[in-house]
C-alpha cells in the first residue's frame, strides 16, 4: 500500500472516532431494559381505582403518601396511605377505637414480595409475600407499565382483588 491510501484510510478512521466520541452517551449505549428502569425507589403521585360499575375511588385521598421499591434482584416493597389517616387516642397500636381501626384499614395498604418483569408485553407480575390484606398472600399481580422515563411512572393494575382497575403514577424519589 502506498503512503497516500494509508493516510487516506487514517484520515477515514480518525474522523470516524471523532464522530463517535462526539455522540452524546445515550446514542452509542444501548437502552436500558425495563426492568433496569424500575430499578429504584418510587413516590406515589396519583392512585385511582375504577371500579366494575365505572364509578371512581381515590382511596388514599387526593394527595396520596406512598412509596414503591423495585431492587435490583428482583425484590419490591410497597406502602401506601392517605395522608389523614387517624390517629389513635389511646397512642397504643393494639387498642384503635373501632373507627380508627376502620379509618386506618380503609386508608393504608403495605406488602412485599418479589417481582419479574415481561419486556415484551410491559407487565410486572408481583409476588405478595406479605400483607396488611392478607388476601393478597399468594396471589399474582399484575401491573402494565404504560410510560417510563427516569422521572416517572405510570402502571395499570387489572388484577384488582375487589373489581375493576387501579392506575397509578409515581416520581422518582431523590
Amino acid at each position: 500500500m502506498n503512503r497516500r491510501h494509508l493516510l487516506s484510510i487514517f484520515s477515514v478512521f480518525a474522523v470516524t472516532a471523532l464522530g463517535l466520541a462526539l455522540l452524546p452517551s445515550g446514542a452509542v449505549s444501548q437502552p436500558k431494559s425495563l426492568k433496569d428502569q424500575l430499578v429504584g425507589t418510587w413516590t406515589l403521585t396519583a392512585w385511582e381505582q375504577t371500579r366494575p360499575d365505572g364509578s371512581k375511588l381515590q382511596r388514599f385521598g387526593a394527595n396520596p403518601k406512598g412509596i414503591h421499591v423495585f431492587d435490583a434482584n428482583g425484590r419490591t416493597y410497597i406502602l401506601f396511605s392517605r395522608p389523614d389517616l387517624p390517629k389513635i387516642a389511646s397512642n397504643n397500636p393494639s387498642t384503635p377505637t373501632p373507627e380508627e381501626a376502620k379509618g386506618i384499614v380503609d386508608g393504608s395498604i403495605a406488602y412485599y414480595g418479589t417481582y419479574t418483569v415481561d419486556e415484551g408485553s410491559k407487565v410486572i407480575t408481583v409476588k405478595v409475600e406479605a400483607s396488611t390484606f392478607a388476601n393478597q398472600v399468594g396471589v399474582d399481580q399484575k401491573r402494565t407499565v404504560t410510560s417510563v422515563s427516569a422521572d416517572e411512572l405510570k402502571m395499570v393494575n387489572t388484577t384488582v382483588l375487589s373489581g375493576g382497575q387501579i392506575s397509578y403514577a409515581f416520581k422518582r424519589a431523590k
